[in-house]
């Protein structure tokens, strides 16, 4: 499946717990095992960000889509 988002990551689905109306799915995340982030500069150089740091990737949005 080619989609036009770059947000995608594979990975397998660990659990489905489904409710109601919402189904809550668990998905371990293999690859990529890199992630680009284009931030700007002045908030790299807030941060303070250089090679080697341990840092959190938080990918915005307002939704999940799963393929399959």
């Amino acid at each position: 499946m080619q989609l036009s988002a770059r947000n995608q990551l594979q990975g397998k689905i660990t659990n489905v717990e489904k409710g109601t109306v919402m189904a809550n799915i668990k998905i371990e995340v293999t690859e990529p095992n890199t992630i680009t982030a284009i931030i700007t500069k002045e908030s790299a150089e807030k941060l303070g960000l250089a090679e080697g740091d341990d840092v959190t990737a938080v990918i915005k949005s307002t939704e999940v889509i799963i393929g399959k």
